[in-house]
């Protein structure tokens, strides 16, 4: 006979609703997105901070969306376009989604090892190394639920941010104006910074990592069961899933936020206009704003590049194994699931890798940036699709004001590549 010790399960705890919604938003803020934040803090001071009013809305509509299509559907988005969709549209968007995400592992791994650097000294590429190998160890080795435990915990490191505000004078009447009326001339650099602060906000490896991630707590609860196959549980999860995801994206955009705060009144201030990586904002807020805020930020790198690789070779190995057809949880055993755990070792060795090679990390980020503009826009379109059919939703197809949202959403991202493009060729 069992006893009920009168204690919530952990499922029913606030915290342990937080999950893939929490982890997707805060891995959203990785060394390469906190580098944009910073260079568009750096050149154009308040001046962008209004993006973030755009993107929370449009980023929570597009992820509240791929969880449901995981949630309902029972199945990633891989498996749901092979199921619905033609192959050739499926292996061109999950190959274009491994390249950009071994390219975006490469920089974070690479930031993370020269934002040690900074704080203790020693060799950067072996840091990088070790960096990746750790956060490969943690995939491989350490079960799904209590590997989601430390993911929760890793998300933390963004308070890094918000403290950082705190250890320099902010002018907060100015930055309330200038968030809601922003004032900063249209020019192709305002263009391309917009352009890369929605690029690196709503990326497509968060799409099918939340996807992926309910799947992966549907599979782990005895009780539940695909929502199609299940609509009376609809009501609690959509719920949950809503709670989860405005949580997390509103941490993701609010850490962005103090990110381009921060160095607007360090950096762009004493005129430091031009930032590369997120060790170079580091590096020079430390004469600007003192140690403490120096190592604040520079920890905040380490993190948060912990928590995002396992979701960038994670994500490329949920679509790869949906691709093809695989077994794929982070719950199995290696041994269990073979080929989905080899994308994931792939993925994380040639990232890592990637630190000893002549490869430029600032070319290979904006190469990242454009393949990640390019598979967005009909990923979402595909998205959209899905969670307006029947034959993948069952009776649970997305409302009207969630179906106008997530068409927004694309519609901006549309706008963002093709002026991107328009960039690059005047």
């Amino acid at each position: 006979m069992q006893i009920d010790s009168g204690r919530a399960a952990p499922s029913d705890t606030w915290l342990g609703k937080l999950g893939p919604g929490l982890i997707t938003g805060a891995a959203d803020d990785d060394p390469s997105g906190i580098a944009t934040y910073s260079q568009a803090g750096a050149q154009f001071g308040f001046g962008m901070l209004w993006t973030v009013c755009l993107t929370f809305p449009l980023m929570l509509g597009i992820q509240v969306i791929s969880a449901k299509i995981g949630r309902v559907s029972g199945h990633g988005l891989a498996t749901n376009i092979r199921r619905h969709y033609p192959r050739s549209l499926l292996y061109a968007i999950v190959g274009l989604l491994l390249l950009a995400n071994v390219i975006n592992i490469a920089a974070d791994v690479a930031a993370m090892g020269d934002a040690l650097t900074l704080i203790i000294g020693g060799p950067t590429h072996l840091y990088a190394v070790g960096f990746g190998l750790l956060s490969l160890l943690l995939q491989v080795f350490i079960p799904y639920q209590q590997y989601v435990r430390i993911l929760k915990w890793l998300t933390l490191g963004l308070l890094a941010y918000v403290a950082t505000v705190l250890t320099v004078h902010i002018p907060w009447g100015e930055v309330a104006l200038r968030t809601v009326w922003p004032q900063f001339a249209w020019s192709a650099a305002s263009v391309t910074m917009i352009v890369a602060v929605f690029g690196t906000t709503i990326s497509p490896y968060l799409f099918f990592w939340q996807a992926s991630q309910e799947v992966e707590d549907l599979q782990a609860d005895s009780s539940a069961q695909a929502l199609r196959r299940a609509p009376e549980q609809a009501p609690r999860q959509f719920q949950r899933i809503k709670m989860d995801t405005a949580i997390g994206m509103g941490f993701s955009n609010l850490v962005a936020f103090f990110i381009m705060l921060t160095t607007a009144v360090t950096l762009g201030a004493q005129g430091i206009t031009h930032i590369d990586t997120s060790a170079q904002a580091a590096s020079a807020l430390r004469p600007i704003a003192g140690e403490f805020a120096f190592a604040l930020f520079s920890l905040g790198i380490i993190g948060t590049g912990l928590l995002a690789i396992p979701v960038l070779a994670g994500s490329a190995a949920y679509a790869m194994a949906g691709a093809f057809h695989w077994k794929n949880s982070l719950e199995l055993a290696p041994k269990a699931a073979k080929k989905f755990y080899g994308i994931i070792v792939t993925a994380t060795v040639i990232g890592a890798a990637l630190c000893f090679s002549p490869l430029d990390p600032i070319k290979a980020l904006y190469w990242s940036a454009v393949i990640n503009g390019v598979i967005s826009v009909p990923i979402m379109a595909l998205m959209m699709l899905m969670a307006s059919r029947p034959a993948i939703m069952g009776t649970l197809t997305i409302s009207r004001r969630l179906r106008a949202l997530g068409w927004l959403s694309t519609i901006v991202m549309a706008t963002a590549v093709l002026a991107m493009f328009a960039s690059m060729a005047f």
